[in-house]
This record gives structure tokens, sequence and C-alpha cells, in this order.
């Protein structure tokens, strides 16, 4: 919210920002309804009297005139405005409400009044300012910047699925090579784990073979640094080869997330940390270190890796009752029982198959050049920053910074002072000095703009949507003042408001699906979704349409009553990840 002495500046600024010897600058004021006509002022004289057809062919009014029809008329076309945003964002017309929440604020900055010399439109300002800044936090929650990056399905889902034909050709071939691999981990070739060779040998499987192998160069020798400080075998690293092709991204059905695949529950346990803002399940090396404690765990229990990478894939639990149930504490025994969920059953010659093709990749006519490891610089912020200023402070794109920060879920650093921020390589002194300009508390408000040929404080304070007085202020530069192109401005936007609404979203429920995973990708627990569609039990079945309230929640008063009593019988929940 700007204050009163604020806005005389702005206002002081949009009507004499400009050198004497240019143009004064005209001001675009939204086509609306036209005021009455007074005993002063004929209908012809309003500028909102012309058809939209002739507005571009007359003078515009000058920013030091007020609005013709007063203050009653501008409130009056300001509301309007307003009034049609709100039914536009609520509809899920974002790119029309943003019109028309620029058409609002357009009016009231263009208008030639200062909002503090009258109460009504003083409150009117200040309403209008402070709830557009809550629509487009949330907008951007959803949308573009705070909404969590973009998810890639994780591969296993598709190929655990799937059975594939035996070549007998090829399990001679798997048999011979393999001898000669050096391993940590047994390599056993048998005919189950020949049929997945058999499929990564199909130009799909191919792909994500060669797509796995080419990031794993990126993280390769962080992952084998990490088994090696825990203890436990290299080749798993081929684990996370087949659970997410080292995608930090990927996102199961069942909501697990990560090059490891963590869910939510077993990411805790092993400490790592979920918020709004971050989820270390995404952070490929606090990811690594809890697989591999993880793993070194579930060996300790079993004494036999492929009963405790089994047990990683649907939890310990089954796998021990799977034992108890046969008397057998061996992989393949249970296996050929059919007492392990089927995509258990499957992952361990999924992984099997992938390690033999990655050890031998010639042998199999894949060739990738790999990723290289990114190098980066680390600082620690202290406190809440947004990638956007980062970014801009550095000279890079926001992309490269995402990348470098998988585990941020939004636009913006937590406010933890222990958090740790990652940098292209050589910026870390770049991005100290020039941040120090900027005040702390600024940092998730506050923006950097590199002057492009032609700009000027005034059309820079317009992208921003801030006040040429307010940028020359913070920038000791006079109102006015030629800009150079290439010289970068510290742009002192609003400062945001706490989001408070929740947003509705109807969530059609896949095969697959379980009540957990679905709250995890919506950042909500499994009891409010049990509670906002009246479900009684944990269970969903597919075709199910439920309602889930992101950011704030369901206000009590509007729990909602499921319809899930008309669906068919529900499916069993599939086996849990880890």
């Amino acid at each position: 919210m700007l204050c009163a002495g604020a806005w005389v500046l702005m206002l002081a600024s949009l009507a004499g920002c400009e050198d004497a010897g240019k143009k004064p600058t005209r001001a675009h004021v939204p086509a609306l309804d036209p005021p009455a006509a007074t005993a002063q002022q004929k209908p012809q004289e309003s500028l909102g009297s012309l058809p939209l057809r002739d507005l571009k062919t007359q003078p515009l009014i000058s920013l030091a005139q007020p609005t013709p029809g007063g203050i009653p008329y501008l409130i009056e076309q300001v509301k309007k405005k307003f009034a049609s945003g709100e039914a536009n964002y609520k509809a899920g017309h974002l790119a029309a409400a943003r019109r028309d929440f620029d058409d609002a604020v357009d009016w009231m900055l263009e208008s030639g009044y200062d909002p503090n010399s009258d109460a009504e439109l003083s409150e009117v300002f200040h309403h209008v300012t402070d709830t557009i800044y809550a629509y487009e936090l949330q907008a951007f929650r959803a949308g573009d910047g705070f909404s969590e990056a973009p998810a890639v399905p994780a591969p296993i889902d598709e190929v655990a699925e799937m059975t594939f034909p035996v070549d007998p050709k090829l399990k001679e071939r798997a048999e011979e090579a393999a001898k000669s691999l050096s391993h940590d981990l047994p390599l056993t070739v048998n005919d189950i784990v020949v049929s997945y060779l058999n499929f990564f040998q199909t130009p799909r499987g191919r792909a994500i073979v060669e797509n796995g192998l080419r990031r794993k160069g990126k993280y390769d020798a962080m992952i084998s640094r990490v088994l090696k400080e825990e203890g436990v075998p290299q080749d798993l690293i081929y684990l996370a080869l087949a659970e997410s092709a080292f995608q930090p991204l990927a996102l199961s059905r069942a909501g697990a997330r990560g090059i490891w695949q963590f869910v939510q529950w077993r990411g805790n346990e092993y400490g790592l940390k979920r918020s709004w803002w971050v989820d270390e399940r995404l952070d490929p090396e606090k990811a690594t270190r809890a697989a591999a404690q993880h793993l070194r765990d579930l060996y300790g229990v079993f004494g036999d890796w492929y009963l405790a990478i089994a047990a990683y894939n649907c939890g310990p639990g089954n796998v021990e009752k799977g034992v108890e149930r046969t008397g057998y504490a061996d992989f393949w025994e249970l296996y050929k029982r059919n007492v392990l969920p089927r995509e258990t059953k499957n992952y361990v010659p999924i992984i099997l198959a992938l390690t033999l093709i990655a050890k031998d990749a010639a042998h199999y006519g894949i060739s990738v050049d790999p990723d290289t490891p990114a190098e980066t610089d680390v600082v620690k912020p202290g406190r809440a920053i947004d990638l956007r200023l980062v970014a801009e402070t550095i000279d890079v794109d926001v992309e490269t910074l995402r990348a470098l920060n998988p585990s941020l879920l939004r636009m913006a650093t937590p406010d933890d002072p222990e958090f740790e921020l990652h940098l292209p390589k050589g910026t870390a002194s770049t991005f100290s000095a020039e941040i120090a300009d900027i005040p702390a508390d600024k940092w998730v408000s506050w923006r950097r703009h590199r002057v492009e040929s032609g700009e000027t404080l005034t059309s820079i304070a317009k992208k921003y949507r801030v006040t040429p007085a307010a940028i020359a202020a913070v920038n000791d530069l006079e109102l006015g003042t030629q800009l150079e192109q290439g010289e970068k401005l510290i742009i002192p936007a609003a400062r945001p408001v706490e989001e408070t609404k929740s947003r509705l979203v109807r969530y059609r429920v896949r095969r697959g699906d379980t009540l957990g995973g679905i709250a995890d990708q919506f950042s909500v627990t499994s009891e409010q979704i049990r509670k906002w569609n009246g479900l009684r039990s944990g269970k969903v079945s597919r075709g199910m349409l439920l309602r889930i309230y992101t950011v704030g929640g369901a206000p009590e008063a509007h729990t909602v009553k499921s319809s899930a009593h008309r669906h068919a019988k529900k499916k069993t929940e599939g086996p849990a990840q880890p």
C-alpha cells in the first residue's frame, strides 16, 4: 500500500517527469461509459462519450487534467472495471481479468486526482490495489510464478506395468556380456530381466535409457561420492535411473517425487523437509543421501540387496509379509510365488536390466553424450528473496536459477537463514555486492531492470506499476533524466500482502492414484481431502471427482459433501512408495 507522500510524488512525477523540450506525456484512459452531462460540460467534450472506433484519432487527456466527470465518475468507472476483473478472475479468464485490473489502476493513476484528497476515492484506491495484488499473487502461484515447477511423469509408472517377450538370442548375449562387467550388486540374467532388456531395445524403451544416461552425467560424481560416504554399493545409482531417469521434478502417480522418488512421509523420516516454498525430495544431493541411508537400513533388515530394493519400492512391511508367508528370504522365490505387488515384482528386474545396459551401453547399441555437472557458487541470502530479483542482479535467466535449485517450489526462497541458494559459478561476488543496494526487507518485492533503447522512467514505471518518482528516488536520479541503454535500475515494486484466499481445484482420480499421493500433489493433507469430499475411508477410485482447496484450505462453513457413494466399488490402493 502506498502512503500519502508517495502518492503526491507519484502524481507530481506523472505530470512532469519529461524534459521540458519533449512533448508532454499523454495518458491512455480506458474507454468506459460516459459520465452524465453537466451544465459546465457538454456530452461531446467527454472522452468517454466518443465511440471506440474514434478514440485513436482524438487527443488524450493530459495527466495534469482531472478526469471529466469528477471524482464520482472516476470512482464509478474504477469500480466497474474492478468488478469486471473480479468476475473474469473467478471465471478463470486470467488474461481478461488482468486487462480489467490494469484499466482500473490506470484510471486512478492517470486521473489527475490525488486519491488522498478525497476519503471515498482513497478508500476505493487502497481496496482496489490491495485486492488486485492479492489476486495477482494467487494467480501467480497458480500460474507461472509462485506455482510449483511443472512435474514430469516418473518413467517407472509406465514401465513397471508392462510385460514383454523374451528374445533367446538377446539372453545369450546378455549372459555373455555380464561375465565381464564389474559390479558390486548381484547381476542376475534370467528370462524376466531379459524381457526388460528387450523393451529397452524398442524405440520407446531406448529413449528412456538414452535420456536417463544423458542426465546421469550431471549427477554421476555427486551420487558416487554420497553412496561411498554412506557405505552402500555404487550400483544403487541405477535405482535412480529406473525411478526417474535422473529428473529432479519426476512425480509418480502415488505422489513420489525427485530422482529417488520419495513420498512425503518417508522423506520426512529421512530428514527431507517439505514446506510451501521448498521440497527437499527434489534436491538431488539431499535426496541421494536420504535414499542411501534408507537402502542401508533396509539391507540391515533383510540382509539381501534385492529384498532391500523391493522394500524400497513397496515398503518393508510388504516384503516381510511375503517372507513370512513363504518362508523364503529370496526375491526370486517371492516373485515366483506371487506374494509381492505386481509393480514391485517388475521393479527389481527393471533395475537389473538398466544396470546391464548402462554398464555396457555400446554392446546394446546405445551411445549418448552425458551432461556435465553444473558448477555453482552457494550463498545464504539469510531471508526470503524473489528469484527474479536474483536473476536480474546477476544477469542470468530465471530458468537457469530454477534448474540449479530444483527443490524450490515457488519463485522465491524461504525465509530461512540456513537456506543455501545455488548460483552459476563465478556470480556469488556480484550477487553479494549488488543485492546490498536493496534493503533486505524488500527482496521479495523490489526488482532490477536493465534499460533498453528508448525507455524512460515513465515507461519503466508503467511496466512495473510504480511511479517514476519512486524509481528516481531509490536510484538517486532527477525526474526527466535521460536513461542510458544498458544501465541497471532498482525498481521499488509494491510490497506483497498476505494471501489468505483458497482456490478450488476439481481433480479427477486417475488409475493408480492414492489419497496420500493426491494430497501430496496439492500440498494438503489426506484428512483435509476426506473432509472436503465427505469420504468415509482413505480410499479413492478411478473417475471420482474430488474438490481440493489449495493455498488456504476450505472454509469450515463450506465443507463439501461427496457423491463418492454413487461411484462403483472402490479399488484398493496401490503399493506404497518409499
